[in-house]
């Protein structure tokens, strides 16, 4: 077998591989890429762009009904599910060709196969042996499953993207991202929507703001139910009953979608092999650089421990190949003060601390400011879906370690104040700001007292 020889390879075509290819190539690097699925990864294909627009779709079906408390006789419709797929579909499959145009502009060299480590810097990918100093693996996660009696009777998020129409009853297992994004898409939607939850909802995210998105979800007409695990899945008549530990069997469902948690792509790669070392869930250990515990092979994107944010696996790719072939050595992703947004119904932002981690680590040096409101758009229609705003400051300066926002919009309004962070904004630096009135965001910079406690 002919040993092909390259600078670097990639081992997965998701959103870190694809970009710290890309980046790669475009430094000079001779570049392969070991991809044997769609391009894109989980994001484009299973995730966040397909998420998305079925999120726009949910705002859309919402409009309707706002539209009609405004005075507008139309009858609100429901959604031609696959008629909006094939737009949908016909999205990605521009984003797959923007990729492949990428690729081909940088000479990368893709090869559709699955890859398996020969040596650390030996990799066979179906027929080929590839070979190069450097070697960075980003092939991403994929959904947990559960050893539970009847767990293939349901679905994980993968299969949320599959349906074809919108089930009329749905239990959802679990309370993360990805649950709360899809109840509130499958609710807007039409579908009668049960939730069970281990613990608490967004259990990363600020506690208080956690339990206000639950009120406003439950004012949405999800029901969410923290006292019934779910044990096993049983079929009847083309429906689905559930077995809870407390000995109640809710449903019947017409689907059950399975999100909880994920584990990193790491089984086909014979990582054993180079003894790269995981951690206690699977994913790839590494250190503030990308490195592995392995010289020359380096992670990026949700295969490590790091947060799974697809800007998060962008942004370290690309910090990772102007390191290694940009002439930056010293190249590296700031992990701080990393803004995300939940798509939930209504979304849910954050950057920085929450009010637990900030006391945890300021102590009495904390101090919030809150602010609470109906939007001018839903109070004109009767709606009382409350907005809330909470900053998180510290030390007489009153320096911001946090923001949380929960409310319509507040997924575009904190891109641009996690600017205003990421610089160390203040307190008084808002204060000192003038409102763009009538908006949501200018409560952000209308705050007054503190709160006290």
């Amino acid at each position: 077998m002919t040993v092909e020889t390259f600078d670097l390879i990639v081992i997965g075509g998701g959103s870190g591989g694809l970009s710290a290819a890309i980046r790669a190539s475009k430094h000079g690097a001779k570049v392969a890429l070991v991809e044997p699925k769609a391009l894109g990864g989980t994001c484009v294909n299973v995730g966040c762009v397909p998420k998305k627009a079925m999120w726009y779709a949910a705002q859309m079906a919402d409009a309707q009904y706002i539209a009609v408390d405004y005075g507008f006789h139309d009858k609100p419709g429901s959604l031609d599910w696959p008629r909006f797929i094939e737009r949908r579909q016909a999205y990605i499959e521009r984003i797959h060709g923007k990729y492949q145009q990428l690729l081909d502009t940088g000479h990368v060299t893709l090869v559709h196969e699955t890859a398996r480590f020969l040596a650390p810097d030996r990799v066979l990918a179906g027929g080929r042996e590839l070979t190069a100093p450097h070697v960075i693996v980003a092939t991403g996660s994929a959904p947990n499953r559960l050893d539970k009696p009847g767990f293939d009777l349901g679905m994980t998020s993968d299969g949320f993207f599959d349906l074809r129409a919108c089930p009329r009853r749905t239990a959802i297992v679990g309370g993360g991202y990805i649950a709360v994004e899809l109840a509130g898409v499958l609710r807007a939607l039409g579908s009668d929507v049960d939730m069970y939850v281990r613990g608490r909802l967004m259990s990363d995210f600020d506690e208080e703001m956690a339990y206000g998105l639950g009120e406003e979800m439950r004012q949405h007409g999800i029901r969410v139910h923290y006292t019934c695990q779910i044990e096993a899945v049983h079929e009847k008549d083309g429906m689905l009953l559930l077995d809870c530990d407390k000995g109640d069997h809710p449903g019947p469902y017409d689907a059950l979608i399975w999100a909880v948690g994920r584990h990193a792509n790491t089984a086909t790669l014979d990582i054993d092999r180079i003894g790269l070392r995981t951690g206690s869930e699977g994913h790839i250990e590494i250190d503030d650089y990308q490195n592995t515990n392995v010289p020359g092979v380096y992670a990026v994107g949700d295969v490590t421990q790091r947060l799974a944010l697809t800007p998060v696996a962008v942004a370290a790719g690309r910090k990772l190949a102007d390191r290694l072939f940009g002439g930056k050595p010293e190249a590296k992703l700031d992990y701080q003060n990393i803004p995300s947004v939940v798509f939930s119904h209504p979304p849910l932002g954050t950057i920085g601390m929450s009010e637990e981690q900030a006391r945890e680590h300021y102590g009495a040096d904390v101090h919030l400011y809150k602010q609470a409101f109906v939007p001018m758009q839903l109070a004109l229609a009767g709606r009382p879906m409350t907005t809330r705003f909470k900053l998180i400051c510290v030390g007489a300066e009153s320096r911001i370690v946090g923001m949380q926002m929960l409310g319509p919009g507040v997924d575009e309004i904190l891109q641009g104040f996690a600017v205003a962070i990421k610089m160390g904004a203040t307190k008084a630096d808002l204060d000192a700001t003038l409102a763009i009135h009538p908006t949501s965001a200018e409560e952000m910079v209308l705050m007054g007292d503190r709160v006290p406690g």
